[in-house]
C-alpha cells in the first residue's frame, strides 16, 4: 500500500442521464433496469481496449476514467463485451470487454472533507474488519493502531488505502468515489453512522507513483492570505470605518517588519442599498480595494480614504450585506490566495432574498454555499447598537447562518454589545494577529497547528473574550486552508484502481463527518430542474388567489413539460413527486425534498405568509442555480466536449430543491 492515498485524479468520467425521447430519432444506448429515462453508463478502468468488434483483435487503449454510454451487450466464450459510445447521441465507437469496465449507477460524488482536526480516514479492504472496528467499544482506539502501520508504510491488511494527507478541493480538482452501496449502523458509542462501499478510478502520473509526498516546508513558505473586509458604510458606521482602517494600518506594520507584507494582503468592499430607491447613496457595493492590486499597507490606506459614510438615509433599516459579500467572492481572485476570509461588518440586518431592493435575490444559506465552493471563511461581526435593538435578533440569525463554517463547530459570529468600537477593534486585531501568525509561520516553512480538535470540550466552549475566540477559531480554520493549498500545490499520487470500504464518519469522534455528498448534476438536468422550479413558483403564485386549485396547477406545469401522461393523470398522485416532476436524475439520493413532499392538503392549510415563504425559497433557489449555470469554471466536459449538455458540475446536496 502506498504512503497516502494522495490527490485523487481529475475527473471520473460520469455523466447522467438524458430523457430518452430526446434522441427517439436515433438509436439509443439501453436503460437503466428500473428506469424510464437514465441510459447505462461505464467508466473504463486501466488497461480498457476499444475495439472494432467484440473480442476481435488489438484495438486503441482507453485512458482511465473515460465514460461510455453502453448500446449493447454481447457474450463471447466466456467474456461479455459492451458495444459503447461517447454520448447518447445515436452513434458508437466500438466494444470493451466488461472486465475492464466500472458500471455507474449512481450520481453522487462522494468527496472527502478537510482532515483538520480529524483523524485521516481508513480505506478497508472488507466490510467484516470496518463494521468490527465501528462496533467496538471504542471505535477510535481500536482504530489507532492501524493507522498508525499506514502512515509508516507498513502493509496493512485490512486497509486498502489512506485518506490524503492534504484536502483535495473537488471544486477545483475534480474527482468522484462512486457509492456502489450503502448502509446505516451504529457504532459501540451509540453513534449513527453510514458504512460505504466505494470504488475509484484515478489519475495518476506513473513517474510520481512510487515517490513519498514531498516535504511541505517549501511549499508552506509561498502560502499567501487575503483578509476583505466588507463593510457597512451607511451612515452610522463612520467610527468602525476608521477603526477598521487603524485595525489594518497596525497589521501592516507589523508584517512589513516581518519581511512578509508580499504574503498578507488586504482589501476592501463597501456597501449600502438599493440606488433606485435612493440614488444618492452612490453605490450598492463597490470594490474600493483589490488584495491582489494592493502593494502595502499605505498603498491599502490609499486606496480605502475615500470610503465615507453615506450621507443620505437607506429605505430600510436592513442594508444589502449579501450584494457586498458577493461583491467580494465574485470580483476577487481567491485562487491566488492560500488563506482566504471575507470579514463582514455591520450594524444590520441583510436584505432578504425576496426584499424587492435586494440586488442578489439570495439569503444566507445561498451566499454561504458560494463562499464554500471558493473556499472562504466568511465572520461577521455584528455591532448591537442601541438603535438597532429591535432587528437584532433577525440580524444574528441570518449572519450565524452566513457565517456557519464545517470546520469550525460553532459560527464565525462576533456580535459587540452596544457596538462599542473599543470591543470591536480588539476583535478586528485579535483576527488580524492570528492571520499575520498563520502566514509568518508559514513563511519559516511550519504548518499551522490545528488549535484544538472539534469535539474538544475547550474548543467547544471556546473563550469567554471574542478577541480571543476569534483566534482559536481563525488558528482551526488556518490549518484547514494550508492543508487545502498543500493539496492544491502537492502532487502526491494516488492507486489507479481500488474498492473499499470507508465510514462516512470519524471513528474517534463520531459526530465528526469524513466526506460530504455532491450531485453530479449536466448542464441539461440544471436547466430541466429550473423550467420545474419556474413553473411550481408560477403556479404556486396563482395558487395563492384560489388554494384549491394548486395541486390541478401543478398537473398543468407537469403536462406542460412534458412529463409521463400515467404519472400526470394517475388518480392515486397527491404530492408533487407523484407528478413525476423532476426527473430520474434525483432519484434514491439520500435526501428529502420538501417541495416534491407537498401535497394539496398542506398547501390549503398554509396561511398566505407560509406559502409566500416556501415560494421564496424556490426563488433563491433559482437564482442560486443561474449562479451555477453561469459559471463556467464549474463545468467539467466528460465527453471531451461532444456533447456541451453534458458537461457536469458537482452540487451539494443542501442546494437540491
Amino acid at each position: 500500500m502506498r504512503k497516502g492515498l494522495a490527490a485523487l485524479g481529475l475527473g471520473l468520467a460520469v455523466a447522467l442521464g438524458v430523457p430518452a425521447a430526446a434522441f427517439a430519432a436515433e438509436r439509443a444506448p439501453l436503460l437503466m433496469e428500473g428506469k424510464k429515462t437514465l441510459y447505462q453508463r461505464v467508466l473504463t478502468r486501466p488497461g480498457a481496449v476499444l475495439k472494432r468488434e467484440a473480442g476481435d483483435g488489438p484495438g486503441a487503449a482507453q485512458p482511465a476514467l473515460t465514460r461510455f454510454y453502453v448500446y449493447d451487450r454481447k457474450t463471447v466464450g466466456k467474456s461479455e463485451w459492451l458495444e459503447v459510445g461517447l454520448t447518447a447521441r445515436g452513434r458508437t465507437d466500438g466494444w470493451i470487454s466488461a472486465d475492464f469496465t466500472l458500471p455507474w449507477k449512481q450520481q453522487l460524488a462522494l468527496a472527502f472533507t478537510n482532515p483538520a482536526g480529524r483523524d485521516r480516514a481508513l480505506l478497508f479492504r472488507n466490510r467484516a474488519d470496518l463494521v468490527g472496528l465501528l462496533e467496538a467499544d471504542a471505535p477510535g482506539k481500536a482504530e489507532a493502531p492501524l493507522r498508525k502501520e499506514a502512515l509508516s508504510g507498513k502493509p496493512v491488511p485490512q486497509v486498502v488505502s489512506i485518506e490524503p494527507a492534504t484536502y483535495v478541493d473537488i471544486a477545483k480538482r475534480f474527482y468522484l468515489l462512486p457509492i456502489l452501496s450503502a448502509e446505516e449502523t451504529f457504532t459501540g458509542t451509540g453513534h449513527r453512522a453510514r458504512v460505504l462501499e466505494i470504488a475509484s478510478v484515478s489519475q495518476q502520473d506513473d513517474a510520481k507513483a512510487g515517490q513519498k509526498p514531498a516535504d511541505a516546508a517549501p511549499a508552506l513558505r509561498n502560502f499567501r492570505a487575503a483578509v476583505v473586509f466588507v463593510i457597512d458604510t451607511t451612515i452610522s458606521m463612520g467610527p468602525y470605518i476608521d477603526r477598521t482602517r487603524e485595525a489594518v494600518r497596525r497589521i501592516t506594520e507589523r508584517v512589513e517588519k516581518a519581511g512578509i507584507a508580499d504574503r498578507v494582503r488586504f482589501g476592501l468592499v463597501a456597501y449600502r442599498s438599493n440606488l433606485e430607491a435612493a440614488p444618492q447613496l452612490e453605490y450598492t457595493s463597490r470594490l474600493y480595494a483589490d488584495p491582489e492590486q494592493v502593494k502595502s499597507g499605505k498603498d491599502f490606506l490609499d486606496k480605502v480614504a475615500a470610503v465615507k459614510p453615506a450621507t443620505v438615509s437607506t429605505p430600510r433599516f436592513s442594508e444589502d450585506a449579501y450584494a457586498g459579500v458577493m461583491t467580494a467572492l465574485n470580483d476577487i481572485a481567491w485562487n491566488n490566495f492560500g488563506g482566504r476570509y471575507v470579514v463582514l461588518i455591520t450594524d444590520a440586518g441583510a436584505l432578504k432574498g425576496n426584499d424587492p431592493l435586494s440586488s442578489t435575490m439570495l439569503d444566507a444559506p445561498q451566499v454561504r454555499l458560494e463562499a464554500q465552493h471558493r473556499g472562504v471563511a466568511i465572520y461577521a461581526m455584528h455591532l448591537k447598537t442601541p438603535e438597532g435593538k429591535a432587528n437584532h435578533a433577525e440580524a444574528e440569525a441570518q449572519y450565524k447562518e452566513l457565517s456557519s463554517h464545517p470546520l469550525v463547530p460553532r459560527p464565525l459570529y462576533y456580535d459587540v454589545p452596544v457596538g462599542a468600537v473599543e470591543a470591536y477593534g480588539k476583535i478586528v486585531d485579535g483576527l488580524g494577529d492570528a492571520i499575520v501568525a498563520q502566514v509568518n509561520a508559514a513563511y519559516r516553512g511550519e504548518a499551522t497547528p490545528g488549535a484544538a480538535r472539534t469535539s474538544d470540550p475547550a474548543f467547544l466552549k471556546g473563550a469567554e473574550n471574542p478577541a480571543d475566540r476569534i483566534k482559536l477559531d481563525t488558528a482551526m480554520l488556518g490549518h484547514a486552508m494550508q492543508l487545502a493549498y498543500l493539496g492544491r500545490v502537492e502532487g502526491t499520487a494516488a492507486p489507479p484502481l481500488f474498492k473499499a470500504w470507508i465510514s462516512d464518519r470519524s471513528l474517534a469522534q463520531p459526530e465528526v463527518p469524513t466526506t460530504e455528498v455532491r450531485v453530479l448534476l449536466t448542464r441539461n438536468q440544471l436547466s430541466d430542474m429550473q423550467q420545474v422550479l419556474k413553473g411550481i413558483a408560477e403556479a404556486g403564485q396563482a395558487a395563492q388567489l384560489a388554494p384549491a386549485d394548486f395541486f390541478s396547477r401543478m398537473r398543468s406545469v407537469a403536462a406542460t413539460l412534458g412529463r409521463d401522461p400515467n404519472a400526470v393523470n394517475a388518480p392515486n398522485a397527491t404530492r408533487l413527486a407523484d407528478l413525476g416532476l423532476l426527473g430520474e436524475y434525483l432519484d434514491d439520493l439520500p435526501y428529502r425534498s420538501k417541495i416534491l413532499d407537498l401535497d394539496q392538503q398542506t398547501w390549503s392549510s398554509w396561511s398566505i405568509a407560509q406559502q409566500q415563504a416556501f415560494l421564496d425559497e424556490i426563488n433563491r433557489k433559482l437564482r442560486l442555480y443561474q449562479i451555477i449555470h453561469d459559471d463556467v469554471d464549474r463545468w467539467i466536459a466528460l465527453d471531451t466536449g461532444a456533447d456541451p449538455g453534458e458537461a457536469v458540475a458537482a452540487v451539494p446536496l443542501d442546494a437540491l430543491p
